[in-house]
């Protein structure tokens, strides 16, 4: 399992955006992983079963997150902050790592597998549990998205 760790931090990283948070979901990720060993089947890749329990870590955490947040929002009712980091977040000079986070999560989860994790997209789609068709799909578009969204800053207005 040690043998994996830098993937999935590295994974863990571009799910959080954040490396303590990386950190935090990896941790969780081993925590999870050693309670539930005898799930485990002999002779299947351990790197897409730890991947698959980082993924469903975190959409987990999300979620709560969300509903967290929901609440408190009621609660505040202020959400200017989030308007403030989109406009900087425009505003920055755009670098792949910056081009990734405006794709949509499932575009992006699929390319940094398939791409960066050196998944192959058998593995990623049993990560993800869709089709390995679906995976293959979500790849291309994510590729192709983001050469949209690489050449929109330089000539906005041309095809």
């Amino acid at each position: 399992m040690s043998v994996h760790l830098a993937d999935l931090r590295g994974f863990a990283r571009y799910l959080t955006r954040e490396a303590s948070a990386a950190d935090d979901l990896v941790q969780d990720t081993v925590l999870r992983a050693l309670s539930a060993r005898d799930s485990f089947v002999d002779g299947t890749n351990i790197k897409a079963w730890l991947f698959t329990i980082l993924r469903n870590v975190f959409y987990e955490q999300r979620r709560r997150r969300v509903k967290e947040t929901e609440i408190l929002g009621e609660i505040s009712r202020g959400s200017e902050g989030d308007v403030a980091e989109r406009d900087s977040f425009q505003d920055g000079v755009m670098d792949l790592s910056q081009l990734l986070w405006r794709l949509p999560d499932i575009l992006r989860e699929a390319l940094i597998l398939v791409g960066a994790q050196e998944l192959s997209y058998e593995e990623a789609a049993s990560i993800c549990d869709c089709p390995v068709g679906t995976m293959k799909a979500r790849v291309s578009r994510a590729r192709g998205q983001l050469a949209e969204l690489a050449s929109v800053p330089r000539e906005s207005g041309q095809a």
